[in-house]
């Protein structure tokens, strides 16, 4: 930075010398006007340069307070602080505040933010979902979400465990589930079982037979489809002749 100021003085100088005006060494030099200048009308280079730092420490430093604030609230583009301060009175140039935020930057770089706490719906699907279908990522923090909530993994091993039941089938086992949940399950797994035991019967079929309603709420599908493509155009007669008609 140094040598280059040194350099910029000696050359505006040496362009003054031969005559040339501002505008001239400007376009030459490929340096704004007032920047040539002010390097004109230095008389030596330490004095340029001590009036840089400066001219840059004071136009900045009453605005410092701001721009940490700001920066620290998650406002970290340099082109959108150095507008704002403008606003309020700062005169220096967006290369001054860009200085000053880099510090800023790098201390962000070594200590990165934490990550955001999973959502609700997030962990609820790790919890239900088949244990084959996590991810690396999710199985990591499903784990240190539990080891924090002893009573969430006690839920788990209530949802995995009803899982096991209906997929392998295994209906005479839902009574002894039912016990277990009464006695460590959570208030939610409770009030299901309460209404398990309504019906008791049934849902231990449901869950044992490979019997299934499946053929007949395709058929009442079917039937619904029908009745909205109808809605309308026609009387009951060919609306009870298609349905009689539907496999056909």
């Amino acid at each position: 930075m140094a040598t280059r100021t040194r350099e910029r003085h000696t050359a505006v100088h040496d362009l003054v010398a031969r005559g040339m005006s501002i505008t001239e060494i400007g376009r030459r030099l490929r340096l704004d006007r007032r920047t040539v200048r002010r390097f004109a009308r230095a008389t030596d280079v330490d004095e340029l340069m001590t009036t840089a730092r400066t001219a840059g420490r004071t136009l900045i430093t009453g605005f410092e307070p701001y721009l940490r604030e700001r920066f620290a609230a998650g406002c970290t583009d340099g082109a959108r602080l150095t507008r704002e301060i403008t606003e309020r009175g700062y005169r220096g140039s967006d290369k001054t505040v860009r200085r000053f935020l880099q510090p800023l930057r790098d201390a962000l770089r070594m200590h990165p933010t934490q990550p955001t706490a999973p959502r609700v719906r997030q962990v609820t699907g790790w919890l239900t979902c088949r244990p084959d279908n996590l991810t690396d990522k999710d199985e990591i923090r499903l784990d240190a979400i539990l080891e924090r909530s002893p009573a969430l993994t006690t839920l788990r091993g209530h949802v995995r465990g009803f899982a096991e039941i209906m997929t392998e089938r295994r209906g005479h086992d839902l009574t002894d589930w039912m016990a277990d949940v009464d006695a460590t399950g959570a208030p939610a797994l409770r009030s299901f079982t309460t209404g398990l035991r309504r019906d008791l019967d049934a849902v231990t079929a449901g869950l044992t037979l490979e019997h299934n309603s499946g053929p007949v709420e395709g058929h009442v599908n079917r039937i619904k489809m029908l009745k909205r493509q109808m809605y309308g155009r026609a009387n009951l007669d060919l609306l009870r002749k298609r349905v009689i008609h539907l496999e056909s």
